[in-house]
Parts: C-alpha cells; structure tokens; sequence
C-alpha cells in the first residue's frame, strides 16, 4: 500500500466539522451540548453497521470495508473462524463492544472508523485491504501508524466539535472538570485530555 498523504489538523478539523453540520449544523453552532450521535451519522451517510465478533482474541475493534468481498470473521457460536460477505462502505464493530458499560469506546470505534471512510478511501479501494482499528498498534508500520493516528483524530474531531467542547470547558470547573466534559461528550476521560491538549486548553 502506498504511503498515505500529510492531512495537517485545521484539514481534519474542517472535514468532521463538514460531516457534523450536514448531518444537524446544531451539532456544531449555537449553545449547549448534544451528544453527537455517531451511529446515525453513519447510517445517514449510506454506510451499514455490522456488529459481528471480528477476532477471537478482541484484538480488532472495527473494520472499515472499502471493497464488496468476504471478510473473515469469528463465528463466536461454532468457535471457528468463517469467510462473511460484506458490500463496500459496511462498518464492523466487534460484537464485544455491545457490552460496554459507559460505551464510549464503541462511540470512538464507530468514529474511528467512520473517519477512516472520509480519509482514507484512496488508501484502500481495490487493495483488497480493510482498515481496522486494532487495541495496540504499537508494532505497526509507521505508515499503518500514521494512518491510524489520523483516524484518531478525525474521530476526536466527530465526537467532540471543538467549539462545543470549549463551550463546555469554560463553562465547567473544578477538579471533576474532564470527567464531566467526557460524560457530556460520551467519550472517554483520555479522549477528552486528548482533545483539551490538543487546542492547548490543559
């Protein structure tokens, strides 16, 4: 696979600003916080959702499919891995994520994937490949890594519409301050550091 361009943030900032305001622009202007709702968003956009168990181990969290063709997947009732049809533009979300207790973690899967849809389209389409999104990529490539760090924050960038978030962020104080904004936000503790780092509001 070729190596995958340079998208600098303001691109990326702009790209899931685009997304959020042509699904409800209220997502993005006027005041208060509505949790984005990522899975609608992705329905709204044609893609289909898939929850299917994707590995035994849950190693792979969701799996972007940029051409019709068969997937393996692990079939959970008969504990075997088996060959599935899945059509261009299907979403997998590992079954396993249903179960999430506070579900930011399948939020951010479905974010994560979802940007690799806007972004990375040219990276995948007739390679045969699909973009996953992995607990550890630690021992990626570089390129693999980079392109998962895009995806990372575009997914950011969906699920926490920095000028609600900065909004939120003033509006809020005390030592309890990240944990509200990230129940606000529906995203994890980490994700919203991340995200407060990153516009350097911590």
């Amino acid at each position: 696979m070729s190596s995958s361009r340079y998208l600098r943030g303001d691109l990326l900032e702009a790209i899931a600003r685009n997304a959020l305001k042509k699904y409800d622009p209220h997502l993005v202007i006027g005041m208060g916080v509505q949790r984005v709702p990522i899975e609608e968003i992705i329905e709204s956009m044609g893609l289909t959702i898939e929850y299917q168990y994707i590995r035994r181990d849950g190693r792979i969290l969701g799996e972007t499919v940029f051409d019709d063709g068969y997937i393996p997947l692990y079939d959970m009732k008969k504990r075997k891995y088996g060959l599935f049809f899945m059509s261009r533009g299907t979403i997998i979300i590992d079954a396993s994520l249903l179960g999430d207790k506070t579900d930011s973690r399948l939020r951010f899967t479905c974010a994560h994937e979802l940007a690799h849809w806007l972004i990375h389209q040219e990276l995948y389409r007739g390679s045969g490949e699909a973009a996953a999104m992995a607990n550890n990529i630690s021992k990626s490539s570089d390129t693999d890594r980079c392109i998962e760090r895009q995806a990372d924050i575009l997914a950011g960038a969906l699920l926490m519409p920095i000028g609600k978030v900065k909004q939120a962020f003033y509006r809020i104080s005390g030592e309890n301050g990240i944990e509200v904004l990230a129940k606000e936000f529906g995203v994890s503790k980490e994700s919203m550091k991340i995200r407060l780092r990153e516009h350097g509001l911590i």
